[in-house]
């Protein structure tokens, strides 16, 4: 029996501020835009992982969520609380003057870690924390 990932959530708070950073200056690939009562869901993937999507979600993606429930999550979000996900590179330090130059809200300059990886880290516009890493 085979288990593959197939989709992981990122709660945006700006679809098309998340969608300047995700297709424009990462290069994913929007594969799907769909509104749904007032929300959007955007998703977008590597085009060399077809099986792998990523969902641009709002902060809490639930029609029936009470507002403070709203209010909550879109705190934590401005704080950075929310996770993101790490990606994976065969350059770290190109992937990150790329972004840098185009304004990516810098966490941590490419470093070798000790568990085995170069990696570095952005916020997201959202707040999200963004690694990515290049194995040793």
């Amino acid at each position: 029996m085979e288990i593959n990932l197939a989709q992981c959530f990122i709660a945006v708070d700006d679809h098309d501020k998340a969608l300047a950073f995700y297709r424009d200056v990462l290069g994913l690939e929007v594969r799907n835009d769909v509104g749904f009562e007032g929300m959007r869901w955007v998703t977008v993937g590597s085009p060399t992982q077809p099986g792998v999507e990523i969902v641009l979600e709002p902060p809490l993606a639930d029609p029936n969520a009470t507002e403070s429930d709203r209010q909550a999550m879109a705190e934590l979000m401005a704080k950075g609380h929310l996770r993101g996900v790490i990606f994976r590179t065969d350059d770290v330090d190109a992937l990150f003057e790329r972004i840098r130059a185009a304004g990516g809200d810098v966490l941590q300059e490419p470093m070798d870690q000790p568990y085995g990886v170069r990696d570095c880290a952005f916020r997201d516009p959202a707040g999200n924390m963004i690694r990515f890493n290049q194995p040793s």
